[in-house]
């Protein structure tokens, strides 16, 4: 049994390790020449990290998210998280113009936790038999946060500030020194793999999980401050990155099951590879010039997102 665990996990490091090492040697600038430690230190590694650090923190988050709210269809892109996050962190701009990056960062994450708190409540009501009216109502309400957002960029003439977070979704900026709030999205999502037990049980239902002796509260709580810590650095560092966190684990479900502890990690792993591969094609479409990540993970997402709408139900 730990031998055919072991092996997703071994196949997605096997198959991480060439595209890093792409990803590293992918660029206009010759590594051959006397600049090429210094740009591969200062540039290039960062970059790789960068996207492989989002990548799997966003696909852990997806998981989580899913969990919380026991619904497939959803992710924290596409419940409002993201833009209660930048909601925060424009707020946050405007009453401490002076601030720094932490206390910014702290307001973007409250946003976001709010955010996603609001989406809760709205939806604890929703037939459950209704699978989809809650990614439903996630989506409207992430256009209405969207919209509040906008509107309040474009008053204090903050539009550009507010597009690079909604908006972007690219690495092209990462270097040494901007994408180390990163870290912190992934030891955040770090902590989903020692609640994993937790968040199973959680997604069986509430009565379930007081019956076993949980506190759904307790647990309900770690889920959205992993969410949104997540969900912020993110969008703070590189902008809004879709689909990610819900394409992943349900390719991951389908293949290893609902055992969360066993996947968690494939998960993370699947979403690194899936962001460095869409990177990667990105950056060689157009070259020497290239395409943000989300424009190439929008375009792949959406086609998977349709396929697991359609799809016929297993039988297994």
């Amino acid at each position: 049994m730990i031998v055919l665990r072991a092996r997703p996990l071994v196949l997605m490091v096997l198959a991480l390790i060439p595209l890093a090492l792409a990803s590293l040697l992918i660029g206009v600038a010759d590594l051959s020449g006397a600049q090429g430690g210094l740009i591969l230190s200062i540039s290039r590694w960062p970059r790789t990290l960068a996207v492989m650090l989002t990548g799997a923190a966003l696909a852990v988050a997806g998981v989580v998210m899913q969990e919380l709210v026991r619904n497939r269809f959803v992710e924290p892109g596409t419940t409002g998280t993201g833009e209660a996050a930048a909601l925060g962190l424009l707020l946050a701009t405007l009453a401490f113009p002076e601030a720094g990056i932490g206390t910014r960062m702290i307001a973007a994450s409250l946003g976001g936790l709010a955010g996603t708190a609001v989406f809760l409540s709205l939806i604890r009501h929703l037939p459950p038999q209704e699978v989809l009216l809650i990614p439903l109502t996630g989506l409207i309400w992430s256009g209405v946060l969207g919209a509040v957002v906008l509107h309040i960029g474009w008053q204090t003439d903050l539009i550009q500030l507010v597009g690079i977070w909604l908006m972007t979704g690219e690495f092209s900026g990462v270097i040494a020194g901007r994408y180390e709030l990163l870290w912190i999205a992934g030891l955040a999502a770090g902590l989903a793999l020692f609640a994993a037990d937790r968040l199973a049980i959680l997604g069986l239902g509430d009565g379930v999980a007081r019956g076993l002796g949980l506190n759904p509260e307790a647990v309900m709580r770690l889920g959205l401050v992993i969410v949104a810590v997540v969900t912020a650095m993110v969008m703070a560092t590189v902008g809004m990155i879709p689909f990610l966190g819900l394409v992943v684990p349900n390719i991951v479900s389908r293949v290893m099951g609902d055992n969360l502890r066993a996947s968690l990690p494939v998960t993370a792993l699947a979403g690194a590879g899936l962001l460095l591969t869409c990177d990667i094609i990105g950056r060689l479409l157009i070259f020497p010039y290239e395409l943000p990540v989300s424009t190439v993970l929008g375009v792949l997402g959406a086609g998977v997102f349709l396929w697991l709408l359609w799809r016929r139900p297993g039988h297994d």
